[in-house]
């Protein structure tokens, strides 16, 4: 028999210290991008309305893990979908399982945080304005993480919802709601883009010289045109996010060019890699999780957890 902490929804997200998730995930890049990770690329089986996604994933130092999550149509919100699952946590000697969680807060912080991550090293310093693209869960937990880091510089919210991007811009102290998603990216220093959209939502014809874009979204399709991706210096967490197809790899970066580079995130964080060239050159980190990132914050919310006395001790 063994013990295993079971962390619901609120308690997986009060344990999830963003300072701390920020340190982990850095590690977890960084080690992704040495080659230290073991973690194979994400698989799905799909449903007619949805699919249910598997990623299992090893970080030294930081555990064992994996998630499965759901990904299926809102049934109450045409257009929209809905993403439910869990991130089982396991001892990385000896291979007991140590803690089950919700997947849903656990996704959208440590899909922020990277978002962030990669702003942080890749952006011009000392922002003047910040667009956030999207209404939905994850770019609330965007707003969240910008609000607790950085609340004095002015946030712009776009989406289709007129109703949910005031929802969304009344988290952060500093945040109004854009006329559209043009007027929220023109101008803007850094972009977040957290959408589950289908076709393209922003257009390199909006992006100033200089601006970096953090793309996290586009499960279902491409978020930035292809003139983005043509012009910008591309970032991901892993070689796969340009080397095998959705939904593992990102929709904008198929068929590159054989020649074209897509340097990792981890290789800049570690001082491996310079990140931005000079200040007028266009920067795109784009996104496709993986499987390091849960550990790193499973690992998070485990320790705050445990060390708080938090969350249901249940035998296995």
């Amino acid at each position: 028999m063994s013990e295993i902490l079971f962390l619901d929804g609120p308690c997986t997200r009060a344990a999830l210290d963003p300072h701390r998730v920020i340190d982990a995930t850095a590690t977890a890049l960084i080690a992704i991008a040495r080659s230290e990770v073991s973690a194979p690329p994400r698989i799905a089986a799909r449903a007619p309305d949805g699919l249910l996604g598997a990623m299992p994933g090893y970080v030294p130092g930081l555990g064992l893990g994996a998630k499965l999550v759901s990904v299926f149509a809102d049934r109450a919100a045409p257009g929209r979908s809905s993403h439910r699952g869990l991130v089982a946590l396991f001892d990385e000697t000896d291979g007991r399982p140590l803690a089950l969680m919700d997947a849903g807060p656990l996704t959208e912080v440590r899909t922020a945080v990277t978002a962030t991550l990669g702003a942080r090293v890749l952006a011009r310093p000392r922002p003047s304005r910040v667009a956030v693209i999207g209404t939905g869960a994850q770019a609330r937990a965007q707003i969240g993480l910008l609000a607790a880091l950085d609340p004095a510089t002015p946030v712009v919210v776009a989406g289709r919802d007129p109703r949910r991007a005031r929802e969304t811009a009344a988290l952060h102290p500093a945040a109004r709601v854009g006329a559209g998603i043009e007027e929220a990216v023109r101008g803007a220093d850094r972009v977040f883009c957290c959408t589950g959209a289908v076709q393209p939502v922003v257009r390199r014809a909006w992006l100033d010289p200089g601006t970096h874009v953090s793309s996290v979204g586009g499960s279902h399709g491409p978020e930035l045109d292809a003139d983005t991706v043509r012009d910008a210096a591309l970032f991901a967490e892993w070689p796969g996010a340009a080397t095998t197809p959705p939904p593992s790899g990102s929709h904008e970066l198929q068929d590159l060019p054989s020649d074209r580079p897509v340097t990792l995130l981890g290789a800049v964080l570690a001082g491996d890699h310079p990140g931005r060239r000079d200040a007028e050159e266009i920067t795109l980190f784009k996104s496709t999780g993986h499987a390091a990132l849960d550990v790193a914050a499973a690992h998070v919310a485990y320790s705050v957890a445990t060390a708080r006395g938090w969350g249901t001790r249940m035998e296995m």
